[in-house]
């Protein structure tokens, strides 16, 4: 240990004894010192006997600087070093214990230097996903992974709030709940992992003072945002409300459609929300600030859904009118391309250059951004109804994003899980998963691993038909995939 002895505060010297005295009671210090150390040493060998633990116990004198400064007469910076019993002295010590440091920093800089380069990897790999994703050329070969139905993890959630036929329902991006509405007007959370109903917010009366805070005709869409910050819902009322994902309190409530809400889709990563109506037309929101952005007009009949991924581009399937459209909203313009003999019911995206229709003809179609008539169709993809005669009507699709699986669902009793080629130009059978009931709504969770479907004795847009033996409900369906 080094000490340092200046003059005082105003620069005079401290009087007191000669220097010859000091020197004399450092060495006596010194050697105290010294013997201390030797003794607590001997101490943590068990060397000691009772005697020395007394002396242990004392206290050695620290006055060792006020004795400097009480004999410093010269006036000069004293520095002292005390030598330990291995010889090592303050200075030595201070050296040693400052290549054991630079050592430990070597040390650290060479292991951080190791995970930069796994960083950079694991960087340039999810740079290059999200400029395929961007592109619309990421595409993940999955479906031939998937064998089967895991049937004891199957399980069908019921509750009051949906008494009646499920029309819509989506999945926070954390796969951790279902929010699901109904033509009861109740929207209910479920928690996937317990597999049981969280929150929910029932009915509103009509003339109630609550009104403006919750719908009061049939739900027909939902989403939700890619953070789970907000949720939205759409029906016969209407308006859209949004509300707040973990408590489902009501946060606003736009208004500006003439017709019924019937599809909603966030742009991922963002708060922009896409609205389409039976008024044909496609409405622009931005929940940042709550408020309207612009219109959208084009479709010649009422529009049945919309989807859109991270472009700022939306597409939207226009019901009788026979057309999909893609919605350009920087360029302000639109592609349209034609396909189905009968209405066109619903869309999904299946990358930001491929997409996926149905509707009432039967047919399942996948179209690519550059053509405009579909690359593939499948004819009658559901059978034909033993009653009429005519295709079953295809209620529902979904597709597991950037990859190659398709799911589709009607009245028949089955959904059917569908695998795209490389070049999304044929579309063939992968799962028949036997249900029981009008298929209204289906999405998969962003692993794969679940498929979640909401089925009714009624399909989601009328009252054409009842399957009685049909119950109203969420499936929660565990697929199987191979054992690496």
């Amino acid at each position: 240990m080094s000490f340092f002895i200046r003059t005082t505060a105003n620069g005079k010297q401290i009087e007191g004894r000669s220097g010859k005295y000091v020197k004399k009671k450092l060495k006596r210090k010194k050697s105290e010192l010294s013997q201390h150390l030797r003794k607590r040493k001997a101490l943590e060998n068990g060397d000691l006997n009772k005697h020395a633990l007394s002396l242990d116990n004392e206290e050695i004198e620290s006055d060792l600087e006020s004795d400097i400064v009480e004999n410093n007469t010269s006036g000069q910076n004293i520095h002292l070093e005390l030598e330990d019993d291995t010889g090592e002295t303050a200075q030595d010590k201070k050296v040693r214990l400052a290549k054991l440091y630079l050592a430990e920093i070597e040390r650290e800089e060479c292991e951080r230097a190791e995970r930069e380069v796994i960083d950079k990897d694991v960087i340039a790999h999810r740079l290059k996903e999200d400029y395929l994703e961007q592109s619309g050329k990421l595409r993940k070969a999955v479906a031939d992974n998937y064998v089967g139905v895991e049937n004891n993890g199957i399980q069908f959630l019921r509750c009051k709030e949906h008494k009646l036929a499920i029309t819509c329902l989506v999945i926070s991006s954390d796969n951790k709940f279902i929010y699901s509405a109904s033509k009861d007007c109740g929207i209910v959370k479920w928690s996937l992992a317990d597999r049981r109903k969280v929150n929910c917010r029932p009915r509103t009366q009509k003339g109630s003072s609550d009104m403006d805070k919750g719908h009061t005709a049939a739900v027909l869409c939902i989403a939700i945002s890619s953070d789970n910050r907000f949720l939205a819902s759409g029906g016969e009322n209407r308006v859209i409300h949004i509300w707040h994902p973990d408590t489902l309190d009501h946060l606003h409530v736009f208004k500006g459609h003439n017709g019924s809400v019937s599809g909603l889709a966030f742009r991922k990563g963002t708060h922009q929300l896409f609205s389409v109506s039976t008024d044909k037309a496609v409405k622009i929101w931005s929940l940042d600030e709550m408020t309207y952005v612009e219109s959208l007009f084009g479709h010649q009949a009422g529009i049945t859904s919309v989807d859109v991924l991270s472009r700022e581009r939306a597409v939207t399937s226009g019901g009788r009118d026979h057309t999909v459209r893609i919605w350009k909203v920087v360029e302000e313009s639109q592609l349209i391309y034609n396909g189905h003999i009968g209405s066109i019911d619903a869309v999904k995206l299946i990358n930001e250059e491929h997409f996926l229709s149905c509707g009432e003809d039967g047919q399942l179609c996948v179209w690519g951004t550059k053509k405009k008539k579909p690359l593939c169709t499948v004819e009658f993809a559901h059978g034909v109804s033993a009653q009429n005669k005519e295709p079953n009507w295809i209620s529902s699709i979904s597709t597991l994003t950037n990859t190659d699986l398709v799911a589709s669902g009607s009245h028949d009793g089955y959904v059917k899980l569908w695998k795209c080629d490389s070049g999304f130009r044929s579309l063939s059978p992968v799962l028949n998963i036997p249900i029981v009931g009008f298929i209204n709504a289906m999405a998969f969770t962003s692993d794969g691993n679940y498929l979640i479907v909401g089925v009714g004795q009624e399909h989601r847009l009328g009252r054409w038909w009842k399957v009685k033996e049909a119950k109203n409900g969420i499936l929660i369906i565990p697929l199987t995939k191979k054992q690496n």
